[in-house]
């Protein structure tokens, strides 16, 4: 089993910055991808940035130039650096691994952005 818990969302105004962090821990030697989702009330969750073992990234269009995903392997920790935000980008943002082919998700945090 892996623990997935997440930290620094918060409210921010338009244009402003925050840094999301997710910990892994339990059996997280393994663990290959990590990655941010996000949903809203009545959507489905979607894919904010993900990145392997070795740092390669993906990340959403409507992120790319505002966003990065980074990762310590050492810590088993991913951090999501949310710069220029938006109104559009309030959600809660969960934080995902994989391991082994199983999938774990964190709690969630919630990241509002004010306009």
């Amino acid at each position: 089993q892996v623990q997935l818990v997440e930290s620094g969302g918060g409210l921010v105004q338009t244009g402003g910055s925050l840094r999301l962090s997710c910990a892994a821990s339990g059996s997280a030697s393994g663990i290959s991808g990590m990655g941010w989702y996000r949903q809203t009330p009545g959507k489905q969750r979607e894919l904010v940035a993900f990145i392997d073992r070795i740092g390669t990234t993906n990340l959403a269009d409507f992120v790319k130039g505002r966003f990065t995903i980074s990762r310590d392997n050492a810590e088993n920790t991913v951090y999501l650096q949310m710069n220029n935000l938006k109104p559009e980008d309030t959600a809660v943002y969960f934080c995902n691994a994989l391991r082994w082919g199983l999938e774990y998700w964190g709690q969630g945090t919630q990241v509002t952005v004010s306009s």
